[in-house]
């Protein structure tokens, strides 16, 4: 008979499975505590490739961020917040944490200080001038002055409560991509789309990487999507050739 091959990530899900079973099997007492931990070390199907991700185009951003009413104090807010997704390239986690403390002036430009993202890992990101202007009118509208700066709004179009959740901000971005006809559109598409604008636009991939917050560069250059080229490569002119 002919045998059926697995996908890795059909043989991941079931190893999950089997290291569950094992630890509840260890729990109550029908498996040995070392098997067990033997089992939960097995390694799983390494897995090839990449995720694919999306990324906007430069005119679906700008529409996307400038979507959400002016009029109302929820419009502000969503505006804001898809502002600093794609101008500041921030995880939903660090937008959910951005704190008055942390929007300071720093070297004649505005910058998000001392924020912590991923692995607990501490980095300032630039703040251009007009995510700045947009957070102002959504702080302006909802009269905070100090704490998180995204807040939840009521019905009654007024701010409430001390935080948003990760939640609202993928509502948010799943709400104006649909009114834009974009399917499939997440929060860190946004980001992904950030990266490959700086890198677009002349941006050096290390100052991507420390704006990203990316340990390995290797990370970031999946976020640009971009592979390398020979044909018409980087170091064919570089001034040092013959003449």
């Amino acid at each position: 008979m002919e045998e059926k091959l697995l996908a890795p990530g059909t043989i991941n899900v079931r190893l999950a499975a089997v290291r569950r079973l094992a630890y509840e099997a260890a729990d109550t007492g029908l498996l040995s505590p070392d098997l067990a931990a033997g089992i939960r070390r097995v390694k799983g199907a390494k897995k090839l490739g990449m995720r694919l991700g999306n990324w906007l185009t430069v005119e679906e951003a700008r529409s996307l961020w400038q979507l959400p009413s002016m009029h109302s104090v929820k419009g502000k807010r969503d505006r804001a917040i898809l502002a600093v997704l794609l101008g500041c390239g921030l995880r939903r986690r660090e937008l959910v944490d951005l704190n008055f403390d942390h929007i300071q002036r720093r070297e004649d430009h505005w910058a998000i200080v001392d924020l912590v993202g991923k692995g607990g890992h501490i980095r300032t990101v630039p703040m251009p001038d007009w995510v700045k202007q947009t957070i102002d009118v959504w702080l302006g509208a909802a009269q905070i002055a100090h704490g998180r700066v995204f807040r939840c709004v009521c019905r009654r179009g007024m701010a409430w409560g001390t935080k948003i959740t990760e939640k609202v901000v993928w509502h948010v971005v799943k709400e104006y991509a649909e009114k834009l006809g974009i399917s499939k559109l997440a929060p860190h598409d946004l980001r992904r789309s950030c990266a490959r604008f700086c890198h677009n636009s002349g941006g050096e991939l290390e100052q991507i990487q420390f704006l990203l917050g990316h340990v390995s560069v290797q990370t970031t250059e999946k976020y640009l999507g971009c592979k390398q080229r020979l044909q018409g490569a980087v170091n064919d002119r570089i001034g040092i050739e013959p003449c």
